[in-house]
Parts: structure tokens; C-alpha cells; sequence
């Protein structure tokens, strides 16, 4: 999974990146400060790894991974290659889903681009630049398939569409927040388009605002407004903060989360997020030589699953011999657990479930 870090310049990403990744990308009160997208990769926390090696004694554990992308601040008149607008725009249409970094913090001495803090205001900054970049490419898409439309008469429905979500995004609406049946979704994809990806909004807030009363802060509230519109999710953070816990150990960490009255870091709420707007779930694998977890999209069958592992276990796919993570546990071994009847022998048409631990049998 690849996530997008964007925002106008100076809103905090390049922060809120280095507390997450620990990868030092360089972040200084300047737009442009980061050029070239950052990149840092993040193993995702699961205790049932933990509690799986305790098990096995694995000789390596694995867990699932995140690939963070810094990408450069956006401005105005991107879509037209203002700024760093082409660069940015390419960086985004690589990325699986955006973490967009609202600014809901007043400093001094942190340069707004804008010259005032306005959430709605700069959310409406890039989403408008993405839609406009969308209009380009399906105005494109539109002209080679009416060109085509001679040959191919199936192709008048995609344009009929696309003139459709055209119309939509001229009035300002991302195509994420655009109804469209399975068979237009494939269009989309297809097309790339860049208002279509999935958003998490990170309202990085001040310390003080970020441990008060959130729900009273009329910065978030107004990115809640907009995030429930498109469908999009909301991440109340404080990268400076986020900063101050990076540089801490597991024990520290912890100890400062619960001086601060905090459950959870943002980086652990983050993948949270990431997982449940993508609709991922992690299964794991369990021996001697590695216990690992993958991640896939909730639905899959256990045959695409397996070529999650290796192309030729898909395509020699057998059985999956399953048990779930909990019952593993509870019974101490496998071999307690195959004793009680709980490991189950389960076909092509096995849909996965979080937390399954498996074991795939194949031949090719």
C-alpha cells in the first residue's frame, strides 16, 4: 500500500512524514522545501505477529508495510504547471490513497501561503487543481473514443459517462464523490483520475487544540463538513507532537501516550484509517523459517490470496488449511488446534478473513 502525503506548502507534511517514518526528509518554513517526493516505509503494528513467533520461534518475522510518499507542496494553477504542479500531479497518480495535511493551526511564524488559515479554503485549493487535471484527461479520453466510435458502437456508453462526470467535476464535485455503477468505477480506474482517489484529511492542529475538546474546534468541524460530502475520512492529528513521540522508545512512547491521556500515536490511527478506507485486511502465514503478515482487499479468495505469496501458488492453488488467529491461540499449537477439529480445509471459493492464519496447498 502507497500513501500520498499532500497539502499547500508549510502545512506541516514534511513533519507529520518524518514523525511517521523517521526518514529526516528535510522541512523548513519555505513552499517547495520538498522537492522530489520523500519516500519512507513503515512496518504496520499487529500483535498477533508477536504472539505467533512467541509460537514458532521464527527465524524472521514480517509484518505488513506501508510506503509513505512526501510528495512537494501544491499551489495554485498546478494543473496548468504553476509551481511544482506537473511533478506533484504525477506523484499523485501513483499513490493508492491520499493523506491530504490541513493546516488548523495558527503560528506566526509559519508562512501561509494564503496569509490566513482557512481549511475549507485550501481543501478546496487542491481538490480543485486534481479535478482540473481529471477534465484534461477525460476530454482526451472522450476525443479517442468518439474518434473510435465508428468501429465500436460499445464505446457509446463510456462517452455518454464520461460527459456525465465531466459535467460533475465542472461543477467543482470530486469524481470520488460521484455515484457510478461497478462498470463506470473500471472506467475511472482506468483513466486514472486524480479526484477519484480514496482521502484520509489529517487536521494538523496545535498541541493545546489537539488535546482539548476537538469536537468544539471549528477548523475540524469545517473539514468533517466536507470529508462527509465525498466520503472521505478524517484524521485529527498533531505533527508537532507526533515529532516528540518519534524520538522516544517503545516504553517512553507509551508512558508519554498515557501521560497525555492518548490511546493510540497518530501513525498507529493513520494505518488504522488507511486500512478501512481501502477495505484491507492482513492474514498471516506461521513456521519455523518466517511468521508474516499480507495484506489484501476484504473479498479476496483464498486462491488470489495465495499469489499474494507466489504467482504459482495461485495458479497450483489445492486447498487452504485455515484456522483463525484467535482459536490458534487459545488452543497454544496447531497441533492442539487440528486435534479439536478447528483447522478447516477450505476450496477456491474461500473468501479471507482478517486474521486468518493459513497454510496454502498447491501443485504445479
Amino acid at each position: 500500500m502507497k500513501l500520498g502525503i499532500v497539502g499547500l506548502p508549510n502545512v506541516g507534511k514534511s513533519t507529520l512524514f518524518n514523525a511517521i517514518t523517521n526518514a529526516g526528509a528535510q522541512s523548513a518554513n519555505y513552499a517547495f522545501c520538498t522537492i522530489e517526493p520523500n519516500i519512507g516505509v513503515v512496518a504496520v503494528p499487529d500483535y498477533r505477529l508477536n504472539s505467533l513467533a512467541q509460537m514458532y520461534s521464527p527465524h524472521k518475522i514480517t509484518p505488513a508495510v506501508i510506503e509513505f510518499v512526501d510528495i512537494a507542496g501544491l499551489v495554485k494553477g498546478a494543473s496548468k504547471g504553476e509551481g511544482l504542479g506537473n511533478k506533484f500531479l504525477s506523484h499523485i497518480r501513483e499513490v493508492d490513497a491520499i493523506v491530504h495535511v490541513v493546516r488548523c493551526f495558527e503560528d506566526d511564524d509559519i508562512i501561509h501561503v494564503e496569509g490566513s488559515i482557512d481549511p475549507k479554503r485550501d481543501i478546496e485549493t487542491i481538490n480543485l487543481e486534481l479535478i482540473l487535471s481529471d477534465v484534461q484527461m477525460i476530454e482526451r479520453r472522450i476525443d479517442r473514443s468518439t474518434k473510435a466510435l465508428k468501429g465500436d458502437k460499445s464505446l457509446l456508453k463510456e462517452i455518454e459517462f464520461l460527459k456525465r462526470l465531466k459535467s460533475e467535476l465542472d461543477n467543482g464535485i470530486c469524481a470520488r464523490a460521484v455515484d457510478c455503477s461497478d462498470e463506470e468505477m473500471e472506467i475511472i480506474k482506468d483513466i486514472a483520475l486524480l479526484s477519484s482517489k480514496p482521502v484520509i484529511y489529517a487536521c494538523n492542529m496545535s498541541e493545546d487544540d489537539f488535546l482539548e475538546d476537538i469536537n468544539n474546534n471549528k477548523r475540524y468541524n469545517a473539514v468533517l463538513e466536507i470529508a462527509e460530502q465525498e466520503g472521505s475520512q478524517v484524521l485529527p492529528i498533531c505533527a508537532e507532537l507526533e515529532a516528540q513521540i518519534s524520538s522516544l522508545d517503545k516504553e517512553e512512547k507509551e508512558m508519554f501516550l498515557s501521560d497525555l491521556g492518548i490511546e493510540k500515536g497518530g501513525l498507529d490511527l493513520l494505518i488504522q484509517s488507511s486500512y478501512s478506507l481501502l477495505g484491507l485486511i492482513s492474514f498471516l502465514t506461521a513456521g519455523k523459517p518466517e511468521v508474516r503478515a499480507w495484506t489484501i482487499t476484504s473479498g479476496t479468495k483464498a486462491p488470489r490470496a495465495a499469489g499474494k505469496i507466489h504467482s504459482d501458488i495461485e495458479r497450483g492453488f489445492i486447498r487452504a488449511e485455515v484456522i483463525y488467529f484467535d482459536e490458534l491461540t487459545e488452543n497454544g499449537s496447531m497441533a492442539a488446534a487440528k486435534e479439536k477439529g478447528l483447522v478447516r480445509s477450505e476450496g477456491k471459493d474461500y473468501v479471507m478473513q482478517d486474521g486468518d492464519v493459513v497454510l496454502f496447498r498447491f501443485n504445479v
